[in-house]
């Protein structure tokens, strides 16, 4: 159901950004871009090792010596996180330890000589699929995800939909790329999917 006549996939490469171009006799996909904070991030998350917060997604804060400091926060679109006391407090792009140092750090001398802070994720942001899916929408996030995943999540492609014509835009860029179902493309939090019409 899944099988494409060409198998051409556009991909991020790993370490900044890198432009790809449609398919041939394929129309509609972009290079990919975004600004080059956001971009940075993303180039970071999608990158092998632990996993990098970002903006949408949610973390558990325990603050040992203080618990009315404890609770759960959302990374805002901005990408850091807000906490009592403290002030806004910069998390995309960091690992949950050092999001705890770097609270930790905010809280010294302020909040408690010597604070303890353990930081968890709590949930991901979600990704976003719709075109020609039978359930199109929101979904929740988790790590491992892959494009065919996520359309058989959203119940599978509808008799309608073009399986060679599936877009991805991730988290922070304005453009798509064009996905091949024959290779395993991993899923962001964050990220859209769109699957297109056929017309024939």
């Amino acid at each position: 159901m899944f099988k494409s006549s060409n198998g051409v996939i556009c991909l991020l490469l790993v370490g900044g950004l890198a432009g790809c171009s449609a398919a041939p006799g394929v129309q509609g996909a972009q290079n990919i871009g975004a600004s080059e904070s956001y971009a940075a991030v993303m180039s970071v998350r999608r990158s092998d090792g632990p996993y990098v917060l970002g903006p949408g997604d949610r973390v558990r804060v325990k603050v040992y010596s203080d618990p009315d400091m404890s609770g759960e926060y959302e990374i805002n679109s901005g990408g850091s996180v807000a906490l009592p006391l403290v002030g806004d407090v910069k998390a995309a792009g960091l690992t949950t330890h050092q999001l705890e140092q770097a609270v930790a750090s905010r809280m010294k001398g302020r909040v408690a000589q010597e604070p303890q802070v353990s930081i968890e994720i709590a949930a991901y942001a979600p990704f976003y699929i719709y075109g020609e899916v039978k359930k199109a929408g929101e979904y929740d996030y988790h790590l491992g995800l892959t494009v065919a995943d996520a359309i058989a999540t959203a119940g599978g492609l509808t008799y309608r939909a073009d399986e060679h014509k599936i877009f991805l835009r991730r988290a922070g860029s304005k453009t798509e790329q064009l996905v091949s179902l024959d290779v395993p493309v991993r899923v962001y939090p964050g990220d859209n999917i769109r699957v297109a019409e056929s017309f024939f």
